[in-house]
């Protein structure tokens, strides 16, 4: 019976054929969207673990930007208030110490990462393209040594370095330096602290790069040496362009955890070549947590900073670029 009123209304509105079994369907069976009731999708499933960890990250940030500002205080008894002079001295402050050693830190932090960038590239390249079978065996031969403890390679560097360390007898053995002689730069010095930075971030810097390379559409390379480019152009003009979400990467991974750096310091650096993180530590060894908390925020400012400039290259998935228009 809803089928033949289905077609005779169809007949009286004009209509001069008859209904398809999808029409006459869709008249015997109207949608009840206002029947349907909200169901959480499987994105909800990760909700819970999303705010937890969110959580645990900005609880402590906030907890700091407290006592950054005054409200809140180590001190047993002491009378807290809004502040900002702490602030002000940091930023504002006449011959601020702490301002200077900031940028000495970040100046630090740049030269390591564009040294240890331009160091991992080769050795990537190399693994990728060179060593082929091999490659997976030798990349875990790169990391077996961060298999241990990072303050007992830090400490053997330390041993290394000092006056009376390996490279010192060895400068004395071929007569570089006078038996009793020592080299002025090789220990609590900023080559002594970049020199062991240098070390501990080139295999973190190949990894990103080795995986760019290793996702690359090699057929690319295939087609440029056809059309006649030289191999050292192919690399300029096709491996490296498609090649640089992976430095940037690796850059990335170097600058930001250097900024905040204070082990490789304390025990290479001596007291004149400190890095911002180690005034942060001190800071909250001893009472003046207020000081402290500016520093750590404006270490974390500078982060997030760095993070949205850079955040927009970290994409290394080339598939989407090199494959989507394949028949």
């Amino acid at each position: 019976m809803d089928a033949e009123l289905g077609i005779h209304r169809h007949c009286l509105a004009g209509g001069c054929g008859l209904l398809t079994s999808q029409e006459a369907t869709l008249e015997r069976s109207p949608t009840k969207t206002s029947d349907r009731r909200w169901r959480p999708g499987r994105g909800y499933l990760v909700l819970p673990p999303l705010l937890f960890v969110a959580l645990l990250i900005f609880a402590p940030i906030i907890y700091i930007a407290l006592f950054s500002v005054g409200l809140r205080s180590n001190v047993p008894g002491a009378q807290v208030a809004f502040s900002l002079d702490n602030w002000d001295s940091f930023l504002f402050g006449e011959n601020n110490p702490f301002r200077a050693r900031f940028f000495y830190s970040m100046r630090v932090a740049l030269l390591v990462s564009i040294v240890t960038t331009a160091a991992a590239y080769p050795l990537a390249y190399f693994l990728s393209f060179v060593a082929r079978e091999r490659r997976y065996t030798l990349l875990l031969l790169l990391l077996a040594p961060f298999f241990t403890s990072y303050l007992l390679r830090v400490l053997a560097w330390q041993i290394m370095l000092n006056d009376e360390g390996v490279v010192t007898w060895g400068a004395r053995a071929i007569g570089l330096i006078p038996d009793d002689g020592n080299i002025s730069w090789l220990i609590y010095s900023t080559f002594s602290v970049s020199l062991v930075l240098f070390y501990t971030w080139v295999p973190f810097v190949t990894l990103p790069i080795f995986a760019v390379l290793e996702n690359m559409d090699h057929r690319l390379l295939e087609a440029a040496q056809d059309l006649g480019a030289s191999r050292w152009t192919t690399f300029w003009r096709v491996t490296f362009p498609l090649s640089l979400p992976g430095v940037i990467a690796g850059f990335v991974f170097v600058l930001i955890p250097t900024t905040g750096e204070f082990i490789t310091p304390l025990f290479v650096g001596g007291s004149d070549n400190q890095l911002f993180g180690n005034s942060i530590q001190a800071f909250f060894g001893t009472t003046n947590w207020n000081l402290g908390s500016v520093l750590a925020m404006a270490l974390i400012i500078t982060v997030v900073i760095l993070m949205l400039v850079f955040g927009r290259f970290l994409n290394t998935d080339l598939r989407a670029t090199t494959g989507g228009d394949e028949a």
